[in-house]
């Protein structure tokens, strides 16, 4: 008995050996990131970033789908492939496309005039010279139309007066009266200028042309269909502890600090708040995706046609001509999209005619018709000089290009 006991204990060692060789063996091996998603380390390593979501499709086929960094800096929590976001005015797509169902169906015309259906708008003045003296205010050359609002370029105020404090509180009915209000600070057409009321007096339209609640004709016409799951203007309890913190730089420029999101009063799923059409929603990469693979795909998924092919040409082409429009060089405007016209600096990796648009926090989502791949940056980083020219965007379109087969 004795000799068993001190065989036992000298087998010991060998046996732990043996034990940790196989659990070694059998513990499943890291999986390295792809230059895609590595793309971002540098950023998150300098503090300028917390964390990021990428995702690459090529070809009808993922290429990539990764997570780096962190959701939450605080509580260290890493971020997720499937972590929620603000995409803020990566909503404008959504709302144009909602729009242009309509037009599909027969139920509008994007060279209507707004007043045909939002009677607010009729007489709408032009400010034609404004100062300490006297203000004046003259009939403009025409009045604007679907098509200005989609395109940036109706001259419509860039805030109303109550947009700076009450813009998530009003309806959006509301919101656009003041809007209406408002007199027109350019001749309709005549230039581009970036308008987030534009947008959302066109959430107002589907409203009234189609009988739904903007937010529930989303809901009901997009996000039901293509099971959409995580895209709402409202996250629930559940949903928001995915939701990446929002940051922007020290007041020393060393690191980061939590900020607010814009136009969006906590609680958020307070369905009390205004869904705006310019900005309002909550997505996350794998839902972005299913809307964009039916764009690429010419309005179809899954046998199911959510917009006619010509219609949707009709949207990603440049409809502002030579007017200088977007936020980095060589840009065009379609209906809802901003369109590379001559792919230069951010956009040099990719090919001309492709279309996409980002949002406040550097969000940024892409569909390259050409190469037929659709690019996805999820960040939540405020405080950006420019958000679609940001090096983030940049270093993920350019490891994205060297991936290419």
């Amino acid at each position: 008995m004795q000799n068993h006991a001190m065989t036992t204990l000298r087998l010991l060692p060998i046996l732990f050996l043996a034990l940790s060789l196989h659990a070694e063996k059998s513990a499943p091996e890291a999986v390295p990131l792809s230059p895609i998603a590595t793309s971002q380390e540098p950023f998150i390593k300098d503090g300028q970033l917390a964390g990021a979501v990428t995702l690459v499709w090529q070809d009808n086929k993922l290429l990539s789908n990764e997570a780096v960094g962190f959701q939450d800096l605080e509580t260290k929590t890493p971020m997720q492939k499937d972590s929620l976001f603000w995409i803020a005015s990566m909503t404008k797509p959504i709302t144009a496309f909602a729009v242009m169902m309509l037009q599909d169906e027969g139920k509008l015309s994007i060279d209507d005039p707004v007043s045909k259906y939002l009677p607010e708008f009729k007489g709408q003045m032009l400010l034609k010279e404004k100062s300490d003296a006297q203000t004046v205010l003259v009939k403009p050359a025409r009045a604007i139309t679907i098509k200005d609002l989609l395109t940036h370029s109706s001259g419509l105020v860039t805030n109303s007066p109550l947009d700076a404090d009450a813009i998530d509180v009003l309806t959006l009915k509301e919101a656009v009266i003041t809007y209406a209000l408002s007199p027109l600070k350019f001749e309709p057409g005549s230039k581009w200028s970036y308008c987030n009321p534009g947008i959302n007096t066109l959430g107002r339209i589907i409203e009234v042309v189609s009988g739904e609640d903007y937010a529930r004709f989303l809901e009901k016409r997009l996000f039901n269909p293509l099971h959409m799951k995580n895209t709402t203007f409202w996250p629930s309890k559940s949903e928001l502890k995915r939701l990446a913190t929002s940051y922007k730089p020290t007041a020393d420029g060393k690191g980061l600090e939590a900020t607010t999101i814009k136009y969006l009063t906590p609680p958020f799923s307070d369905k009390k708040r205004t869904p705006l059409a310019a900005g309002g929603l909550f997505s996350t990469a794998e839902d972005l995706l299913k809307f964009y693979r039916m764009v690429l795909n010419g309005g179809e998924l899954d046998k199911k046609r959510y917009l006619s092919e010509a219609t949707l040409k009709l949207m990603t082409q440049n409809h502002t001509g030579d007017l200088k429009a977007s936020f980095t060089e060589g840009m065009g405007m379609g209906l809802g999209f901003h369109i590379v016209v001559t792919p230069t600096a951010v956009t040099a990796t990719l090919s001309p005619g492709t279309y996409g648009h980002g949002g406040a926090h550097g969000t940024q989502g892409w569909i390259d018709p050409v190469k037929k791949t659709i690019h996805i940056l999820l960040i939540q980083r405020a405080g950006l000089k420019n958000g679609d020219a940001s090096p983030m965007r940049q270093a993920f379109h350019e490891a994205t290009a060297k991936m290419m087969p």
